[in-house]
């Protein structure tokens, strides 16, 4: 019943934003995914990533049929558009196994079979969906908030020492090497979380049933709550506000050179095209929340998740695509996000909901402090700076706290102690 809910929620929800993106006479997410059932994948990676997903729920034997059909389909699909000297592109293959398998839920399963098979398809969809899902909220956002408060974050980006700007240069700096690779980690932010979510969904074909919790809950419900508060406050990102990339609607073209100066901020019009998806950052929140789940991993998953969101927070900053006051409210976010969900598997105890009001006033105080202070964060950063550091610090500090609760105390087995009389009496009976 739970899952039937959750389904017809998320299928309500995903109408809305279609029709939403029909009024500006553009595709919706629905639409969008069932033209790649044809046409070429916007990712192909994505495609089969959510197919892996799905392969946690079946046999070894299953999983090599899947897969051969999969790469067997797009063989074929390559070479019609070899043929029609179209452009070459991959992942309809998986998205044909997903479907097929959906099929073989609802006619060749019963029981808990169908169930299962069914959760791990909806697994597989809703992570290829929300990226459509997201596309589609992007353009809500630069279609009905032609406002964007870049100055106020820009200004109170000057207490931790406009690191977009300092990181921005560094990356400059490394040439195309350097900047192809922070790229391709930002844009494949999902097949890392892909990797770690199938680490932990490993046992679920031989128990056949899902663990209570996992990283794709926290990643679609990060996914589904963030672009809301892109509506709340609407930033475009240094790079076009303040770079050549924003064209005539930027301030100046001063991004990674110069940091704007200190002044009044005011909100400021931008174009109906560029999202405003900057606070929070939802790529530190997801980043995050990989290395958060990937800390029970082995050790090369750990390092993985580790790199994987100091590389993220570096190329957010340094493509500037977000300013520093973003990336803390992203991580405050996630950590938020994370403790609810695990709060409500455990029947809102005392200590999760502490952990979650708490992180929900700081992530608040300072969109608050954001919009309503940034002049005088700017003004006396060596204050301002250390509070907003030590502010993001106690969340941290208090999900560790937290967590460590959560986990379930081992009792070390007794160790029997050496009896010699109750060995000597043993031999003498035995003569």
């Amino acid at each position: 019943m739970l899952w039937a809910a959750a389904g017809a929620v998320v299928l309500g929800f995903f109408i809305a934003l279609e029709i939403a993106a029909r009024r500006y006479g553009l595709p919706g997410p629905l639409t969008s995914q069932a033209r790649e059932v044809v046409f070429a994948p916007k990712s192909g990676f994505l495609l089969y990533a959510s197919m892996g997903l799905m392969l946690v729920v079946l046999t070894w034997r299953q999983r090599l049929i899947a897969v051969g059909a999969a790469v067997g389909i797009d063989i074929v699909f390559l070479l019609v558009r070899w043929a029609a000297d179209a452009k070459p592109a991959f992942g309809n293959g998986a998205l044909w196994v997903l479907l097929g398998c959906a099929v073989i839920a609802v006619t060749r399963r019963t029981g808990r079979e169908r169930a299962l098979l069914l959760k791990g398809v909806g697994l597989g969809l809703l992570l290829v969906t929300g990226r459509k899902t997201g596309d589609t909220w992007l353009l809500i956002t630069s279609k009905t908030r032609p406002m964007v408060l870049d100055q106020y974050t820009a200004t109170a980006d000057h207490a931790l020492g406009n690191p977009s700007w300092q990181v921005g240069r560094i990356v400059r700096a490394s040439g195309p090497i350097g900047t192809h690779a922070l790229d391709y980690i930002y844009i494949q932010l999902a097949l890392a979380a892909v990797v770690v979510a199938v680490y932990q969904l490993r046992h679920v074909a031989a128990e056949r049933r899902f663990p209570r919790h996992h990283l794709v809950r926290t990643f679609l419900i990060i996914g589904l709550i963030g672009p809301g508060i892109y509506m709340i406050f609407p930033v475009v990102g240094p790079v076009f506000a303040y770079g050549a990339d924003g064209g005539h609607w930027a301030l100046a073209d001063v991004w990674p050179n110069t940091p704007p100066p200190i002044g009044a901020p005011h909100p400021m019009r931008f174009d109906g095209i560029t999202p405003r998806n900057c606070m929070p950052s939802l790529h530190a929140a997801w980043a995050t929340a990989i290395f958060i789940h990937s800390r029970k991993g082995p050790r090369f998953l750990r390092y993985a998740g580790a790199f994987w969101l100091v590389a993220t927070l570096t190329a957010t900053l340094g493509f500037g695509y977000h300013y520093g006051v973003d990336l803390i409210a992203g991580v405050v976010f996630s950590l938020t996000t994370e403790a609810a969900i695990r709060s409500f598997d455990r029947g809102w105890d005392r200590a999760g909901i502490r952990l979650a009001a708490y992180g929900a006033a700081v992530f608040a105080a300072l969109l608050v402090s954001y919009r309503c202070l940034p002049t005088t964060m700017a003004d006396h950063p060596w204050v301002f700076g250390p509070l907003l550091l030590l502010a993001m610090a106690s969340v941290i500090h208090g999900y560790v706290r937290t967590a460590k609760c959560w986990e379930p105390v081992l009792v070390p087995a007794q160790r029997l102690e050496a009896q010699p009389e109750l060995v000597r009496a043993a031999v003498a009976r035995s003569r």
